[in-house]
């Protein structure tokens, strides 16, 4: 096993490398930047849907721009017409424009494996600052939102499988059906309607990850309110998420039932549940395991986008949405760079998960 993890990360390496240059490379093509959307704040054109561009070094370069009343200086960024060919110069050395594609690749990888994520360019932050204050949010959402999912969904599909065609099944099944029906935003709205005050009750906080007195609180005090404020919305995305896993939990169980090694146990007098135990849990975890990592990052960094803008919760979701809008390259490559380090390490976890569920599962064998 000890051969199989060495092989994997060194496997990290390449593939880290591939996607980066891969993303690296769409976001370049794609129409807009950081230029053109400084050049529209400073024309006037600008459409701000989340922050505005900010920072004294900014200010400074932009007051330097004097508009110039021919139009025969030509510019490669549209809307650049008619601006200081000098100012377009200094926006480009500012924020590193000016080398050429794959310098800037390559330099951009050597200071991403010193973590070194440089500086927001429209917030005036350390990339490694933004994502430390957004982090508390994400870890609490994802974490908790599938620790809860798995608690639920797993015994729940078992139970439904074992008692396949029951009433318990048919129940159950109705409240899987509408779980999974139900957009988790839509029902984020609902709870804060009914519990936060929006019509009804005014049982849970609306917006924060704590309250403004919090530092007030004694530990106990402390732990109370952190899940008073979260308590929503880890319900609105546990809601959304747990069908679907019931639903894989259950199915992958029946079809493990019917089979012939199934009959052949209890044809040895075995009980139900050391049957369930000990032959039929080990292969049919086998896929919930292996969806484990994808559920993991999706539920951590993007299922909770439309929560955290809901209940006001600036976490990484928000933060990965604004850099995308407005073109903030540092902040989208490192979170890309992290989120997909990390969705790497989760799959090699989910293997060795393997093996702890079935010993059988030898990898030591097998090729990458």
């Amino acid at each position: 096993m000890a051969a199989y993890i060495t092989r994997r990360l060194l496997l990290i390496i390449p593939t880290l490398f591939g996607i980066m240059l891969i993303n690296f490379l769409v976001i370049q093509a794609a129409p807009g930047g950081p230029i053109e959307n400084i050049i529209s704040q400073y024309a006037g054109t600008a459409v701000d849907a989340t922050v505005r561009i900010s920072g004294d070094s900014q200010a400074e370069v932009l007051g330097q721009a004097q508009i110039q009343n021919s139009t025969n200086v030509t510019s490669k960024y549209r809307g650049a017409q008619g601006l200081d060919p000098m100012l377009i110069a200094q926006l480009e050395a500012m924020y590193g424009f000016d080398l050429p594609l794959h310098q800037r690749f390559l330099k951009m990888l050597g200071n991403y494996l010193l973590f070194d994520f440089g500086e927001s360019f429209f917030q005036d932050r350390s990339v490694v600052d933004l994502v430390k204050e957004k982090m508390p949010v994400s870890i609490s959402l994802g974490l908790w939102t599938t620790l809860l999912i798995y608690l639920i969904s797993i015994p729940l599909g078992i139970v439904k499988a074992i008692k396949d065609g029951s009433r318990f099944d048919l129940y159950s099944s109705a409240a899987v059906v509408v779980g999974n029906a139900i957009p988790g935003f839509l029902f984020a709205i609902f709870l804060i309607v009914v519990f936060a005050g929006g019509r009804y009750l005014d049982w849970f906080p609306l917006r924060g990850l704590t309250s403004a007195n919090w530092e007030e609180l004694s530990s106990p005090g402390k732990i109370v309110d952190y899940f008073w404020h979260m308590a929503l919305p880890i319900l609105s995305m546990v809601i959304a998420g747990f069908a679907g896993l019931t639903l894989l939990t259950k199915n992958s169980f029946l079809e493990e039932i019917n089979k012939q090694y199934v009959i052949t146990a209890r044809a040895k007098g075995l009980t139900e549940h050391r049957v369930l135990i000990g032959h039929i849990f080990r292969n049919a975890m086998l896929i919930v395991i292996a969806g484990f990592p994808s559920a993991f990052i999706g539920i951590l960094f993007t299922g909770s986008l439309l929560t955290e803008i809901i209940f006001s919760l600036d976490g990484l979701g928000l933060l990965g949405f604004e850099a995308a809008i407005n073109r903030d390259y540092p902040v989208m490559f490192a979170t890309v760079y992290c989120f997909t380090l990390l969705g790497l390490i989760m799959h090699l976890i989910g293997d060795i998960t393997y093996t702890m569920v079935d010993p059988r599962i030898d990898f030591e064998n097998r090729e990458v």
